[in-house]
């Protein structure tokens, strides 16, 4: 039997990585766990509509939302349309002025006078003040949109005031912030987060009127923008930083619809970095999505967003259809408040959004790492076909300076990536070739014992788990900062990871067994097995198992990432919902019921004999449940300690349905011997 030797030099490099992993992860966990205050927002629009629908009074109502905990409301920018409905102006176009003249219905001698002497335009925009400061508020803004040349003023005494623009347009553009609701909603004792747009062929005066408004308000926690740019974009975002920074507000990431990064802002990521990553991720259930779910879905749906996604902001939309026996006041108040409970309960703080310190790993500790990533895939190739020791160091310094020059000059950023795949893929395979040589260097014992089955399948599988686990490590604290736990920077090669492992795997177990035979003997060598195999005749039942094994691809592949195509069963959303109640952490169903299950009808196809190549399925499959637990950790958003806790209740819950898969496969084999028999008996 052909032995593999494993270098010890290059495994001690492996655990010298391991140690300088664990302190990044360590720190990591630390800079994690500093920031658990998330706040809860509303906007401001909906509490109004609200109050409006209910018949409630907005100032009693605004103590109840405050109450049930929410700590801030979001203020957009005013429009004509919304100053029309809340009566604080009257916008009206010239045509209807003109038709109101013309039917007779104008009866008021200043509108007729203006009508007289032609200075009503059909085409043009007339508003009407009932406020002075919003008067004066919504002409600064029409200016700053428009140009001051297109504003005129028409009667100060009445605030009257032309526009040159097309009414249908105009009044539904967004203006400016209104400082009456901001200075409202502060007084009601919420956080004003506030909403602007930016300018087309943004100036700095316009720049500078925002924070003018913003000035006058005390409690301002945050900036969301509204549009696709960042409010600056693109040649002034240094002066909106400049005011960001001497308001000490924190910028609001929202994230994406797809779970993945964020909604594009051109600009916004280059001032969030520039402000000291003092930004924050956001999340909403879109508008869409919401009435569909129940509120307890949605409750849960708040709970697992924050604890898994790093979210620290929740905007929470109304609900505008009542719970049975409620009222929609009730209804949202109820919402509002097991929200709070639920996050509580999980150990979060309610308040102003917490963000994280600008954490970045020592650059000696990566430069351990990569040296011990080198030395993993230096090991493999060793494990794969040896080649003399000399040649392996030789492999491995090359590699290493090649790796850890750029992390030297500080723009190391794509080693560190390519570091993180390739200790996603290499250490799950390692693990698995450990216990397949494990397997070839001590024969099964036992007679095939269902106990003994079930006893090699525990060691092995924890020895397994935790041999993985050093890549989970690695890639954790090598995309350890926090432009990752932002997801400004997100881990690349998720697709590779679920590939990879499967083919280098399979390599593997070419160069150790014979697939086309149950024999002891040694592989004929990889090259002959592959030709073999392209050789093999094709049956109709070869083509069946084919298209299943194409159709399962499918599925596990197209499952991965956050653009995936195939559905998920309402069945799988229930069991990940129960889960993710009764557990810390919910772990991956690739993990505990196909992963781990297989990786035990492996060791039984070892012990009964099963097929050659069927015990070569069960180890691919048993690759994946590896590589699945390692690519947990790629998820740079998701605290470091979750996705440890993760995979150990994949493993644990995973032994469960390991020894029942080969409970169940004895059984059905007693069964089949049996019924086997039952003809026989009655000839």
């Amino acid at each position: 039997m052909k032995r593999f030797k494993y270098n010890q030099m290059l495994i001690l490099l492996i655990v010298i990585g391991l140690v300088a992993a664990l302190t990044i992860v360590w720190q990591r966990h630390k800079v994690e766990e500093n920031n658990s205050k998330v706040e809860l927002v509303m906007e401001y629009e909906d509490v109004v509509e609200l109050a409006g629908l209910e018949g409630v009074p907005l100032d009693a109502l605004m103590q109840k939302v405050r109450d049930a905990g929410i700590t801030s409301l979001a203020v957009y920018e005013t429009t004509l349309e919304k100053l029309n409905k809340s009566g604080k102006v009257t916008a009206l176009s010239g045509a209807q002025i003109l038709h109101q003249y013309y039917a007779g219905m104008l009866s008021d001698s200043t509108w007729r006078s203006l009508v007289e002497t032609g200075r009503i335009q059909a085409e043009d925009i007339y508003v009407v003040g009932h406020d002075p400061k919003v008067f004066a508020e919504v002409k600064e803004d029409l200016k700053l949109r428009l140009n001051p040349e297109r504003v005129n003023v028409l009667d100060e005494q009445r605030k009257i005031m032309a526009v040159k623009a097309n009414y249908e347009k105009v009044i539904k553009w967004n203006l400016g912030l209104p400082t009456d609701e901001m200075n409202y909603v502060a007084q009601q004792g919420f956080y004003v987060v506030a909403r602007p747009t930016n300018y087309t062929n943004v100036q700095a005066e316009d720049i500078n009127a925002v924070f003018k408004r913003l000035s006058g308000i005390d409690k301002v926690s945050a900036l969301m923008f509204v549009g696709d740019e960042a409010l600056g974009y693109p040649n002034l975002l240094p002066l909106t930083l400049e005011k960001v920074k001497a308001r000490q507000l924190t910028l609001a990431l929202i994230e994406h619809p797809l779970q993945l990064q964020f909604f594009k802002q051109e600009g916004l990521v280059p001032m969030a970095i520039a402000n000291d990553y003092q930004a924050v991720r956001m999340y909403v259930i879109p508008k869409d999505e919401q009435p569909k779910l129940k509120q307890d879905e949605a409750i849960q749906r708040w709970i697992v967003t924050d604890q898994e996604r790093n979210i620290r902001m929740d905007l929470l939309r109304k609900y505008d259809k009542p719970e049975p026996g409620k009222n929609l006041v009730d209804t949202n108040i109820e919402y509002i408040s097991k929200v709070k409970e639920g996050l509580i309960a999980k150990g979060f703080t309610i308040g102003k959004a917490g963000t994280y310190q600008p954490y970045f790993p020592s650059t000696l500790l990566l430069m351990l790492i990569t040296i011990g990533a080198v030395a993993a895939g230096v090991l493999f190739l060793t494990l794969v076909r040896p080649f003399a020791v000399r040649y392996q160091y030789i492999l491995l310094i090359l590699l290493s300076v090649v790796l850890i020059l750029p992390l030297l000059k500080g723009s190391g950023n794509l080693v560190r990536q390519a570091v993180a795949l390739a200790s996603a893929i290499l250490f799950p395979v390692l693990a698995m070739t450990w216990q397949i040589d494990r397997w070839r260097g001590k024969a099964p014992q036992g007679g095939g014992a269902l106990l003994r089955i079930i006893v090699d399948g525990i060691g092995g599988l924890f020895v397994t788990v935790m041999l993985s686990m050093i890549g989970g490590m690695y890639v954790a604290a090598i995309l350890g900062d926090v432009r990752f736990f932002l997801e400004m920077e997100i881990f690349r090669g998720v697709k590779m990871t679920f590939i990879a492992p499967i083919i280098l795997i399979t390599v593997v177990y070419l160069t150790r067994y014979n697939v086309f035979s149950t024999s002891k003997d040694d592989a004929k060598g990889l090259w002959q097995q592959v030709v073999k195999l392209l050789n093999y005749p094709i049956y109709i039942k070869t083509l069946l198992v084919f298209t299943f094994v194409v159709l399962g691809a499918w599925v596990f592949v197209g499952r991965s990432g956050h653009t995936a195509g195939v559905p998920v069963p309402d069945i799988e959303l229930k069991m990940r919902a129960f889960l993710e109640r009764i557990m810390y952490a919910r772990p991956r169903e690739k993990e505990f019921m196909i992963g781990h299950p297989a990786f035990f009808l492996a060791v039984m196809a070892l012990y009964r004999q099963w097929p050659r190549v069927l015990h070569y399925g069960l180890v691919v499959v048993a690759t994946i449940g590896q590589g699945s637990l390692v690519e947990t950790f790629a998820h740079l958003r998701t605290p470091v300690f979750m996705s440890f806790v993760r995979g150990l209740d994949g493993m644990v819950v995973g032994l469960v349905f390991g020894v029942l898969a080969v409970i169940g496969v004895q059984v059905l084999s007693y069964l089949s011997f049996v019924l086997g028999r039952r003809p026989a008996e009655h000839e």
